[in-house]
């Protein structure tokens, strides 16, 4: 049958039966589409292994639940503020595992702690960026009064109930948030402690807040552990490494990525060096006084130079760094140097953009600038001037690094 595509307007039929004749002379025709036929919805063939069990059946939404999910724990791991990877990383639980298995960082602070009882007993402790509350429970078995401790990151959910299962959450608070926006209740305390050190020993802008909370809240005779930290380089022969990780871009199967060659070189490494790498004496470019120091003097430019050790070919330069517990009765020290027990923190190589042939008896001078990247004030930004000589000439140049946090979006 055919259907005609003309039809009425509904006020004009209304009109038309009330208007009689008259009314129908002046019924306005509108032109009407026709309606598409609706097809039938194909049905897909059942899969074999498709699941018929309530809860994973229907749309896929409906098969996870967040809310049901953090039930299981005593915590979230969800970070609220997306916008923010430093605190994001921090609520999963994989990097604090690093760190603790770190026994040369985790079993320092506990023998700081529990070897200085006359430090702690009876005193007022604040613990910045706790953590799982580790330090903070080092701190209160070590007889401190009380102790308090900040993170902004989802764990401190989890340092609540790790507090209690260890019977200490009379002795220990955990406050979550920024360490510049909460207000402790107290005035003032008696200790600071906190691991706040990152790879080059910068790295992540940590030590910016401990000293405001060092002026905020430390007693004019409070202990800050650590409160001496020093920066040390040393000249590197790396050739094997350096071709692999460079060398590469020039031929990735068979094609040319030289561009990304010249981007990786300004990215510092993190990475274990070999001691029978290094060819040169030690020059500490860095040496910070936690009770004195401001958060300017954090960005500094100061002068180097190693004497060349060996006939061999300078290829980078190895930095890391030394931590110091000076005011406590027995004090405390580590090292992640190449020379000692790896770290997690490892040690950050530079490598030269080109290769310096030395011998024993030479120079690597110059003077390295290090101050916080103007987007993220997390990483860091590093300037180094080169001077190499020998008994004949000098050669000069200079390279820019960059040692950036690597964020991974939280949607």
């Amino acid at each position: 049958s055919t259907q005609s595509t003309w039809d009425l307007k509904r006020e004009d039929i209304v009109m038309k039966k009330k208007a009689g004749k008259e009314g129908r002379d002046k019924i306005k025709y509108v032109k009407k589409e026709p309606e598409p036929r609706k097809e039938e919805k194909k049905k897909q063939p059942k899969n074999e292994l498709d699941s018929e069990e309530p809860g994973f059946t229907g749309d896929s939404s409906t098969w996870f639940d967040d809310d049901e999910f953090n039930k299981q724990f005593e915590g979230s791991m969800d970070y609220k503020e997306v916008k923010d990877g430093y605190f994001g990383s921090y609520s999963h639980f994989g990097i604090h595992e690093t760190m603790l298995k770190d026994e040369v960082r985790t079993k320092s602070y506990m023998i700081a702690c529990m070897n200085n009882k006359e430090n702690f007993d009876g005193k007022i402790v604040l613990d910045i960026g706790c953590g799982t509350g580790v330090l903070s429970i080092f701190a209160a078995r070590a007889g401190a009064k009380h102790v308090y401790g900040i993170d902004n990151a989802e764990i401190a959910d989890f340092a609540k109930a790790i507090v209690k299962k260890n019977g200490l959450d009379e002795k220990i608070t955990i406050i979550k948030g920024k360490m510049e926006e909460i207000t402790l209740p107290v005035d003032k305390v008696d200790i600071i402690i906190s691991e706040w050190m990152g790879y080059f020993l910068l790295y992540e802008s940590m030590l910016d807040t401990i000293l405001k909370a060092r002026d905020k809240y430390l007693k004019p005779d409070g202990i800050l552990m650590p409160d001496r930290a020093c920066l040390n380089m040393v000249a590197i022969e790396d050739s094997q490494y350096k071709q692999e990780k460079f060398g590469y871009w020039s031929n990735v199967y068979g094609l040319n990525m030289d561009c990304i060659k010249h981007v990786a070189l300004c990215e510092p490494l993190v990475d274990i060096v070999d001691r029978a790498l290094i060819m040169s004496s030690i020059s500490q470019i860095l040496d910070i006084d936690l009770y004195t120091a401001k958060i300017s003097d954090l960005e500094f430019a100061n002068k180097f130079k190693m004497n060349i050790t060996r006939d061999d070919n300078i290829y980078g330069i190895a930095a890391w760094f030394d931590v110091y517990f000076c005011k406590l009765k027995s004090p405390v020290k580590f090292t992640t140097s190449p020379y000692s027990r790896n770290t997690h923190w490892k040690q950050t190589v530079m490598y030269l953009p080109k290769i310096v042939k030395a011998k024993a008896g030479n120079t690597l001078s110059g003077t390295i600038a290090v101050s916080k990247a103007k987007k993220n004030p997390r990483n860091l930004d590093i300037k180094v001037s080169y001077k190499f000589e020998d008994s004949s000439s000098a050669d000069e140049f200079c390279q820019m690094y960059r040692l950036r946090q690597i964020i991974v979006s939280i949607q």
